[in-house]
């Protein structure tokens, strides 16, 4: 998956958004807001290993996670993904996307693929069904004002392993977490309009990239 690290430098930063199922739309529509050093970042659909070679960093949307691991069987995805984790593939995981980061998952099915790489344990629907669906403000690390967290069907994390940094708490359940070029929200940031998570992802991209400085935690 060395590829997947070194794509043209002139074509700027291009962020790649898991499109087989969920919340596509959304993220791709967030992250072509956002700009670096004046530079629009190309937002682009994935759906195969050739798609991935050309992303400098991947979102997986919020979608059923169960799913969302089964297409990645039938797209090919699931060996290459898991390389390009492996490798330091800057990801961002949103609710399902959680999920599929974890090192393992409570409530899931027993023959469900994980990408891995995320040291956590994550439970499955732990706020309830889709009639348990929330909003709420939460407090974020590294931001000066809250951020406003849709929960629907949302996984929490159960247990942080060392080297996972905490970044928002419901109720002492963690909903946020980041370990190195790993970002990973319970919640959808992509639904309300609010694109300070995205921008923190892109900054830990364009670091990845760079191979300097984080700077996406400013």
């Amino acid at each position: 998956m060395t590829a997947a690290r070194s794509p043209s430098s002139a074509a700027g930063l291009r962020v790649g958004v898991l499109a087989l199922q969920g919340a596509v739309r959304e993220h791709l529509r967030a992250l072509s807001e956002i700009s670096v050093e004046g530079a629009s970042v190309e937002a682009v659909e994935v759906r195969s290993a050739d798609d991935l070679a050309r992303v400098h960093g991947l979102v997986l949307p919020g979608g059923e996670s169960t799913t969302i691991g089964r297409l990645l069987r039938v797209f090919g995805l699931l060996h290459p993904l898991r390389d390009a984790v492996a490798g330091g593939l800057p990801v961002f995981g949103s609710c399902a996307g959680m999920i599929l980061l974890a090192r393992d998952v409570l409530d899931g099915r027993p023959d469900q693929p994980l990408l891995g790489g995320l040291d956590v344990v994550v439970r499955r629907n732990a706020f309830g069904r889709q009639v348990a669906s929330f909003e709420v403000d939460l407090p974020f690390v590294g931001l000066a004002e809250p951020v406003h967290a849709v929960f629907i069907r949302a996984p929490w994390v159960e247990k942080v392993g060392t080297g996972v940094e905490i970044l928002a708490q419901v109720d002492d359940r963690v909903v946020a977490v980041r370990q190195g070029n790993l970002l990973a929200t319970a919640f959808h940031p992509e639904l309300v309009g609010d694109s300070r998570l995205h921008r923190l992802f892109v900054g830990i991209v364009a670091a990845a990239r760079a191979g300097g400085p984080d700077q996406g935690r400013r």
